[in-house]
């Protein structure tokens, strides 16, 4: 289940960020400071174009979603999400908890924020990653190198249509 993010939230989603998993496979890979979450928030929560979800699995707080970027004349939006990296793997849920979230921001993406085109952005290098994303769809462009936290990674742009999620969610239901 996704519901919106509270300043209640806060703690966790920033320990889910600053988890070495989660670092490892991000754009920016520095642990974030207390105040920088705290700006970030701030800055998402008054922006109309973002959405920051929490991801509930079973009741229990499990990762977060973040849409941004959400222009609703083009009707497109941009997209990440991340996971409780600790407490998944505890449970041994890790694996059908990322389908889960992957299903359920896909579903929301394409229903209550009615986009036609998602974006994102992988590391070139994740593959795991870019594995799950082409099973659901999304379509991968052209890398660009980024410096970023001292370090120079090749991030992928994605792509997710809505006619191509429509016929994919209708072949799988055959």
């Amino acid at each position: 289940m996704l519901r919106d993010a509270t300043e209640a939230d806060l703690a966790d989603i920033r320990r889910w960020r600053n988890h070495e998993q989660v670092r490892s496979v991000s754009l920016t890979s520095h642990e974030i400071s207390a105040d920088e979450h705290l700006r970030w928030w701030q800055r998402a929560a008054a922006d109309p174009s973002r959405r920051v979800l929490v991801y509930e699995r079973d009741g229990v707080p499990s990762g977060v979603v973040n849409f941004f970027d959400h222009d609703t004349a083009d009707r497109s939006a941009g997209w990440g999400f991340f996971l409780d990296s600790d407490g998944l793997d505890g449970r041994g849920e890790t694996l059908p908890a990322w389908i889960e979230v992957q299903r359920e921001a896909l579903d929301y993406a394409f229903g209550p924020l009615d986009v036609d085109v998602l974006t994102g952005e992988v590391l070139e290098d994740n593959t795991v990653v870019r594995r799950m994303n082409r099973r659901f769809g999304f379509t991968e462009g052209e890398p660009r190198t980024h410096t970023v936290d001292g370090r120079t990674v090749r991030v992928l742009p994605l792509r997710l249509h809505r006619d191509e999620r429509r016929a994919r969610t209708a072949l799988e239901s055959r």
